[in-house]
C-alpha cells in the first residue's frame, strides 16, 4: 500500500515533529513549508495523501486544498486546525477535505486517519491503471493484469508475437496461465477472426493432428502441453510446418521443453522451429508487486460467480498474500479469492489443522451460502439449483445457522 506523506506546515519545529513521528510509524514523508513548495509534489499521480495546516502565511491551507481538487478531485487532504478553527475545518469538509484534525495532534489519532486516507488513495490509483487499461481497447491490457514492469514486458512480448507469421512457443510456470495467453495472441492476431482451436496435445494421433490443423484453417491451432505429444505426432507437426499450413501454431506448455529436447524426449528439431518466438508468463514470485491487483481482481469475479457482495480486502491480507509463495501462480491465488469470498480458511496451513468433518462441513457451508447469494436469498430456488429436497435444505440451513434473509439484494 502506499506510505508516502506530504506534510505542509509553515511552522518548522511542528512540521519536524509531525516529520520524526510518521517517520517512526514507517511513513515516508515528504516535507513542505508553503503552498508554493508544496504544488510542484501535487499531480493527479500522486502516490500519497497531504496533511497541511490551515492558517499559513500568503496561500492558506484552503488555497491549496482548492488547487488540489483541481489537479485530482479524489486526492486526500487532510487538514490541521487550531482550536479556533474547526468551524472553519468543517467548512473545510464541505469543500472536499478528506478530514480535519486539531492541533497539537497525538498520534493515536493521527495515524488512523492516515491510513484511511493512504488506502483510500491506493485503490483509487489502483482503479485508474485497471481502467487505463481496459479503455486501450488491447486484449493484452484486458486480459493480462498487473502493472509492474515485468508484467508490461509480457504483454509487450505478447503484442510482437501475435503480429508475427511465425510459430509460437509460450511457456510458464504451472498455473500461470498459459491457455489464456494463447488465446489473447490469437485475439491480437492478424487471423482473429478465424477459429481458435485448442487441443492438448497428449491425445493427438498423426491423424487427429491433421484434423486440428483443418479445424483451424485461416486462424490459430493452440497445442497445449506440447511436451507430451507422442513421438510419432512430434515428427508429422515437424513435417506439417515444414510443407506450409493455413493455420498458425501456437504451442504452450510448463515443462522445460529445451530440456527435454537436450535428453531425447523430445525432437530437437521440432523444438529449435517452435523457439524462434517464444513468450515466457513470469512467475508470481517475479511480480509480487502484481499479487494485490491480481487478487482483488479474481475477489470481484469469484463474488460475482457466487452472487455474494465482495468482502473488503485488508493492507495486513494483502501484505500476507504478498509474503507467500505460489507455486500454483495465477490459479491458486483465484483458488485463494474464491475461498476469501465463501470464507472458508485462506491457506493450506489452516485447513490442515481442522478434522476432515469440519472441512467438508466448511465446504458444505460455503456451498450453500453461495447458492442463496445467487438466488438473491430465495431459498426454494436455491434449494433446486443444489437439487436438494426442501426439507433437507432448510435442515442443512438451521444446522449451519444461514438466514437466507440476509443474502437477499
Amino acid at each position: 500500500m502506499i506510505r508516502t506523506v506530504l506534510v505542509v506546515d509553515d511552522d518548522k519545529p511542528v512540521r519536524e515533529a509531525l516529520s520524526q513521528t510518521l517517520e517512526l510509524a514507517d511513513y515516508t514523508v515528504r516535507t513542505a513549508g508553503s503552498f508554493i513548495e508544496a504544488k510542484d509534489h501535487i499531480t493527479p499521480e500522486f502516490e500519497g495523501v497531504i496533511l497541511s495546516d490551515i492558517r499559513m502565511p500568503g496561500r492558506d491551507g484552503f488555497h491549496l486544498l482548492s488547487h488540489s481538487r483541481a489537479l485530482d478531485h479524489e486526492l486526500p487532504v487532510i487538514l490541521l486546525t487550531g482550536q479556533g478553527d474547526i468551524p472553519m475545518a468543517v467548512k473545510a469538509m464541505g469543500q472536499g477535505a478528506f478530514d480535519f484534525l486539531e492541533k497539537p495532534c497525538a498520534p493515536d489519532a493521527l495515524i488512523p486517519v492516515l491510513e484511511r486516507a493512504l488506502k483510500n488513495r491506493t485503490l483509487v490509483l489502483e482503479n485508474r491503471r485497471l481502467k487505463a487499461q481496459l479503455e486501450t481497447g488491447d486484449p493484452a491490457a484486458r486480459m493480462l493484469f498487473g502493472t509492474s514492469q515485468v508484467a508490461e514486458e509480457m504483454r509487450q512480448t505478447v503484442r510482437q508475437a501475435a503480429r508475427a507469421g511465425t510459430e509460437i512457443l509460450v511457456t510458464g510456470p504451472p498455473g500461470a496461465g498459459v491457455s489464456k495467453v494463447a488465446e489473447v495472441i490469437h485475439l491480437m492476431s492478424p487471423c482473429a477472426g478465424g477459429p481458435f482451436v485448442k487441443r492438448a496435445a497428449a491425445r493427438l494421433d498423426p491423424q487427429a493432428l491433421e484434423g486440428a490443423f483443418q479445424s483451424a484453417v485461416g486462424g490459430n491451432l493452440f497445442l497445449d502441453e506440447i511436451a507430451a505429444l507422442p513421438t510419432d505426432s512430434q515428427y508429422a507437426l515437424l513435417e506439417r510446418l515444414e510443407s506450409g499450413t493455413e493455420a498458425r501454431l501456437i504451442a504452450g506448455g510448463t515443462s522445460d521443453l529445451e530440456h527435454a529436447a537436450a535428453e531425447g524426449r523430445f525432437n530437437a528439431d521440432l523444438f529449435y522451429r517452435l523457439e524462434v518466438l517464444r513468450v515466457r508468463i513470469p512467475s508470481l514470485s517475479e511480480r509480487p508487486e502484481d499479487i494485490p491487483v491480481l487478487f482483488r481482481h479474481y475477489v470481484a469475479q469469484a463474488a460475482e460467480q457466487a452472487g455474494l457482495t465482495a468482502p473488503e480486502i485488508s493492507p495486513d491480507h494483502l501484505a500476507a498474500l504478498m509474503a507467500q509463495d505460489w507455486p500454483g501462480n495465477a490459479r491458486s491465488l483465484m483458488s485463494a479469492a474464491m475461498r476469501f469470498v465463501l470464507g472458508m480458511p485462506d491457506s493450506a496451513t489452516g485447513a490442515a489443522e481442522l478434522g476432515l468433518a469440519e472441512q467438508m462441513a466448511r465446504v458444505e457451508r460455503s456451498l450453500l451460502i453461495a447458492a442463496l447469494g445467487r438466488q438473491n436469498g430465495r431459498a426454494a430456488q436455491a434449494a433446486q439449483a443444489l437439487k436438494l429436497p426442501r426439507k433437507t435444505f432448510y435442515d442443512k440451513l438451521s444446522r449451519y445457522g444461514i438466514r437466507p434473509d440476509e443474502y437477499r439484494r
